[in-house]
């Protein structure tokens, strides 16, 4: 059952006068036994909206110094932002000092550490870059782009890339599109999935290397949890509870991009996600056991925190809420803006506050629009150039004191720590002995898969063994005897990363290997058997293709199994059939056509569906209407053109969806006639029409009006093409 607590809504039409950090801190309800502690405030850190600790805990923060000074972003590509370095030097879980560490980066978006090596990509950028410190001043002295792409992303700063996190599995993974990295002698070594990810700002795991995505655009609160990308995208509409997607905020949230509609009428409060970002599955060990393995999920607008219960049913994950109308945090100050959220070094709860004025991107904060408005007359613009990192502590719990020292141990002395109960020390082991690249521990990890002590102080746990397993997965020093044992282990969490890693190496030589492999189609856990579907389709091995056919056949009931199966097969279908459409276009359309897939499935999918046919998940109702098989799409381009350039509003065939869709007037003619031709000519669509070329574009973008406020409504695209058609006649009977 939800657990309860005393939800109070403070102030319905609350002031924005920004607080101190104590006085923000007094109007931050949670429940009983939770407190919070500053880590570190304005003018250490100022607009933080990411953190990320190297092997020895020292703390470094990408702040977005440009981030929507005014509501018409001024200056806000200028390169004036920066990532520092905070230390903690008593010990005392508060920052004493700061550097800045890199200076005169354009709104650094993603951050990571590697080593001794700070990984940073910035907006607009699709490379990363290492820096590192070598003389200990605090600040980097060495620069190298470990991931290069000279394509400049044009996509708005909210859709372009929000996270680089270091997975169990040894991948890096950004939040969004399709690549992922591995760490190769410094340098990151690039691997395209089938699918992009649609993720959007933030992204975590649990403990057994099982990723959570969340898409702010359409408010969804977690996307992407029931496979690996790897393996393709999968969504399941029930797959969390509608409950989840609603905030309870405590005090009145104007300043929502959906307007007054989007508000509680009796108290003005966020009713629906619409902006979840910098999620975390909890995996500390300093604060109630309960926490661990929980979802957590900021709302910056709603100012809370929710928290959510994972479940698994049958290898199917599910998140529902954990408590009643009321969220684990919510604060009643207007500036209080979570964005990311963090397990820390010393087992506690890290938010990153941005403590901003205007939260929303200024292609929805246009003068003439609902939030433009409450800007202005609420004075949001002047909030900015402060911050605040907290973290949360309970009353039952001391955090831990240990200064983490890991960059300075051997790859000997880093093992223990990959039975640590906290799952930052067991990350960051496993992490540094791949990068130390030193193969003299392999027997250790051998033996502590095999269930023995070894190097532990005490008999490895089933977490210790799943460690193990991915570090000799990392140091390419994984052999079959001991995949083996572990496809035998007790634990299905075991016997599973077993599977997951011997996919790689599945050929239809290696007899004992297929062999192993179909001993466990009748694996009592439904997680092993769904990781052996996803390892067999996936291996090109003539013998292991019937595995994946005993498995369909005998597992008819999963959902997970069969509908997996099932999404793959027609995504593979509609792969082939576009590749053959589009090979029957002129060179100049078809590249026309791939471009726009491109930037299709990297931006517009978020809110229409990969397949255009919409998204519907949690009990939510589509954030925007679909596009496949859409008369509209196919029809009247001009009318289709003006809707991309000025944006739509209102009902679509009788419906209002809770999204508007912004102008994207300031992309050039060459991007709109990239989208354009795509959706009109996709057959994963379902549309088959006339590309629309560059120089269609920029004669429409010529004889329409220069801005519609807050975009078209179809009944003024239906005057608009009623007027073309009386200007057509006249001319003809001139």
């Amino acid at each position: 059952m939800p657990k309860e607590f005393i939800r109070v809504v403070i102030d319905t039409n609350p002031p924005v006068t920004p607080l101190s950090p104590q006085e923000s801190i007094d109007r931050i309800q949670l429940p009983p036994g939770f407190h919070v502690e500053l880590v570190a405030s304005e003018p250490m850190v100022q607009e933080p909206v990411a953190i990320a600790w190297n092997g020895n805990g020292k703390m470094y923060v990408a702040e977005m110094n440009t981030y929507m000074i005014d509501a018409n972003a001024t200056g806000e590509f200028e390169h004036t932002s920066r990532v520092k370095l905070l230390e903690d030097i008593d010990g005392d879980g508060k920052m004493d000092r700061y550097s800045v560490f890199v200076d005169s980066l354009l709104l650094p978006r993603a951050i990571l550490c590697v080593g001794d090596q700070v990984l940073v990509q910035e907006t607009n950028d699709q490379s990363i870059t290492s820096y590192r410190d070598t003389n200990g001043d605090g600040k980097a002295d060495e620069k190298i782009i470990v991931f290069k792409n000279n394509v400049h992303d044009v996509r708005n700063l909210e859709h372009q890339n929000g996270a680089l996190y270091w997975n169990m599995d040894n991948w890096i993974y950004p939040s969004r599109d399709n690549l992922r990295y591995k760490y190769k002698n410094g340098m990151l070594i690039a691997d395209t999935m089938v699918d992009n990810m649609i993720g959007q700002w933030g992204l975590t795991s649990d403990n057994y290397g099982r990723l959570f995505y969340s898409e702010a655009g359409p408010g969804l609160p977690v996307v992407q949890i029931q496979q690996m990308p790897a393996y393709g995208s999968l969504n399941f509409a029930d797959q969390y509870s509608q409950e989840f997607t609603e905030p309870w905020p405590i005090i009145g949230t104007l300043d929502a991009q959906g307007g007054r509609q989007a508000l509680r009428p009796e108290d003005n409060t966020l009713k629906k996600f619409t902006s979840g970002c910098g999620q975390t599955i909890f995996r500390g060990d300093r604060l109630p056991a309960d926490m661990l393995g929980d979802y957590f999920i900021p709302e910056p607008v709603g100012r809370i925190i929710k928290r959510g219960d994972v479940i698994n049913d049958s290898g199917k994950i599910y998140v529902r809420d954990v408590y009643h109308k009321q969220d684990w945090l919510a604060s009643a100050d207007m500036n209080f803006r979570p964005v990311n959220t963090y397990t820390g070094p010393d087992g506690c709860f890290y938010i990153v506050d941005m403590y901003h004025g205007i939260i929303q991107e200024s292609e929805w904060t246009d003068s003439a629009s609902y939030l433009g408005k409450i800007i202005a007359e609420k004075g949001l613009y002047k909030n900015r150039g402060m911050g605040r990192i907290y973290r949360i502590v309970h009353d039952d719990y001391k955090p831990d004191t240990q200064r983490p020292d890991l960059l300075n141990k051997s790859a000997a002395q880093l093992i223990p720590y990959l039975d640590h109960p906290n799952g930052w020390w067991r990350d960051n082991a496993q992490q540094l002995i791949i990068v130390k690249n030193d193969k003299s521990v392999v027997p250790d990890l051998i033996e502590i898969v095999y269930g023995k002590q070894a190097a532990l102080k005490n008999k490895p746990g089933p977490l210790a063994r799943i460690h193990a397993l991915w570090t000799l997965e990392g140091l390419d020093a994984i052999d079959e005897p001991t995949l083996f044992r572990a496809m035998s282990d007790p634990d299905p969490q075991v016997r599973k990363a077993a599977i997951w890693i011997v996919e790689r190496y599945i050929n239809d030589n290696d007899t004992e290997l297929i062999s192993k492999l179909a001993t466990l189609v009748y694996d009592n856990s439904y997680d092993v058997r769904i990781q052996l579907a996803l390892s067999v389709r996936s291996s090109n091995s003539a013998r292991a293709q019937p595995i994946l056919k005993e498995l369909l056949a005998s597992n008819k009931d999963n959902q997970m199994i069969q509908f997996s199966n099932t999404v793959y097969a027609e995504s593979k279908k509609r792969a082939d059939e576009e590749a053959r459409l589009t090979g029957n276009l002129s060179a100049a359309d078809r590249k026309l056509v791939s471009e726009g897939a491109v930037i299709y499935k990297q931006l517009c999918a978020s809110c229409h569906g990969m397949d255009g046919k919409g998204i519907r998940m949690g009990g939510n109702e589509m954030p925007a209407p679909p596009l496949a098989g859409s008369p509209r799409v196919q029809g009247d381009k001009i009318m289709l053109t003006q809707l991309l350039l000025l944006g739509l509003q209102g009902p679509v065939d009788g419906k209002t969806y809770p999204n508007t869709m912004p102008a994207m007037k300031a992309q050039n003619d060459q991007w709109i006639a990239s989208v354009l031709s795509y959706i009109r000519n996709s057959s994963e669509l379902g549309n088959k029409s006339s590309v629309v070329t560059e120089a269609e574009v920029k004669k429409i973008r010529a004889e329409s009006p220069k801005d519609m406020g807050s975009g078209f409504t179809l009944q003024v695209l239906e005057i608009f093409k009623l007027g073309r058609a009386e200007r057509t006649n006249w001319d003809k009977k001139r």
